[in-house]
């Protein structure tokens, strides 16, 4: 017997066969959503495609901010703020997370403006956010010579490892009696009379009353095969990080530029906010007039690229229960970073940054974000599909507000009071949209 055979038997021995609730997704909203339902004592079987928090979920930034924030999606970020606060302590591991505050950069008066008015539109949720003038922002960049019109901050605002954290959360969830199955794709979802009744797996059944679809850039794919719409298209952001470098903050610090975070490891990681390739593939043009004010406000940072990905594992496609799927030819989505642009983020950072102008970068990576066409989580089920919850679309600000989706998307799946009112993300304000 060979060691395929070996492992596939190991598979069909432990594997379970019926359980309440199945996640599909090892990402940050999917573990979280195991972990609120394990805590209530929910039977709760996850199974993630490839490895857990193997895509975005570990490839993002690491901020956890409320600064700056769209405010329909502002109270659940206040609550994830508070769950991750609870989270922390209770996985025994040093994730890396910690209360260091955010900070946008102004360089400009006109990039001052919309800060600004956020902090004016904000003050209902009565946040410790501030604004800083020129010489303000000075004294806590510890510098002189009025290099920024000024910053807005937030205190309580805080960053964390992606890498280490949701790995740790999805350890704490087995603790709590959560089956999590790697390297086990989802091909269908079942239903009877409008209800779920189950999942097909490549590795077999699992019978259950309710399925949480927290498949992150994958999972409009997943819903076609459904014949389900779900608006959502995919974009890909470059990242790098560089070797230890002098403190400049301890946490995150935006600006047009270049936006950075102090890493646990004493380097940073270095990005540039809003600037991506977004994919062409069919959605895109089924999709395309939707996403035409993000492509108006963005189109001096953001690239259209079309090529064999159009035919790619997000294009367009189709299977059975019995098929292959894209999700077990590509277990991991792993993108090529866009080189020339990181060379150009890492040059801005140095220009921002003294303390970054010797840094050396020792790592550059790629990653596909799930974007929805308002940049806000869809957190819904979709007419005649009783038991099956749609928690995706986070839009390059999930890392955060993961925490909140997860727990929100598991208590809209047993009937628990929401933490917040879901009707901002809701599926049918998309069908509102297109009847207006």
């Amino acid at each position: 017997m060979n060691g395929t055979e070996v492992r596939a038997n190991a598979v069909q021995l432990s594997f379970p066969r019926r359980t309440d609730v199945v996640i599909i997704g090892g990402g940050i909203v999917g573990v979280s959503a195991a972990i609120h339902l394990a805590e209530r004592g929910v039977p709760v079987v996850l199974c993630e495609k490839g490895r857990i928090a193997g895509e975005q979920s570990s490839r993002n930034w690491g901020w956890i901010r409320k600064t700056g924030r769209d405010l329909r999606e502002l109270p659940l970020m206040v609550e994830s703020a508070r769950l991750w606060a609870r989270l922390v302590p209770l996985l025994e591991e040093d994730i890396g997370y910690g209360v260091r505050g955010t900070t946008y950069l102004a360089e400009t008066d006109a990039e001052f403006a919309p800060h600004e008015a956020w902090h004016q539109a904000a003050k209902p949720f009565q946040l410790d956010t501030i604004l800083l003038s020129a010489s303000e922002t000075d004294r806590m960049l510890g510098r002189s010579g009025r290099r920024f019109a000024g910053a807005i901050h937030t205190p309580s605002d805080a960053t964390a490892e992606p890498a280490l954290a949701v790995p740790a959360m999805a350890r704490h969830a087995t603790k709590l009696g959560v089956t999590i199955l790697e390297n086990c794709a989802v091909r269908l979802v079942e239903r009877a009379n409008g209800t779920v009744t189950g999942v097909v797996t490549e590795h077999g059944e699992i019978a259950c009353k309710s399925v949480i679809l927290a498949g992150g850039v994958w999972s409009r794919t997943f819903l076609e095969n459904l014949d389900l719409n779900l608006p959502q298209l995919a974009v890909k952001s470059s990242v790098l990080r560089t070797a230890p470098a002098p403190e400049i903050v301890s946490g995150g610090l935006g600006a047009t530029r270049a936006s950075v975070r102090r890493r646990m490891d004493g380097g940073y990681t270095i990005a540039r906010s809003g600037a991506a390739e977004f994919q062409l593939v069919p959605a895109a043009f089924r999709h395309f007039g939707a996403f035409l004010p993000v492509l108006r406000d963005r189109w001096r940072i953001m690239t259209i690229k079309a090529g064999r990905d159009f035919f790619g594992p997000l294009g367009s496609a189709r299977w059975r229960a019995d098929e292959e799927t894209p999700f077990e030819r590509v277990r991991v989505f792993d993108p090529k970073p866009d080189l020339r642009l990181l060379d150009g983020v890492m040059k801005a950072a140095g220009e921002l940054h003294p303390q970054l102008v010797n840094a050396r970068p020792v790592e550059t990576w790629g990653g596909m974000i799930d974007v929805m066409p308002d940049e806000i989580p869809v957190i819904d089920t979709p007419p005649g599909w009783q038991g099956l919850l749609i928690a995706t679309g986070l839009s390059g600000h999930g890392f955060g507000i993961g925490p909140g989706v997860g727990h929100l998307a598991a208590q809209m799946t047993t009937g628990e009071k929401p933490l917040v009112d879901p009707e901002p993300f809701s599926l049918s304000r998309f069908c509102r949209r297109i009847a207006a």
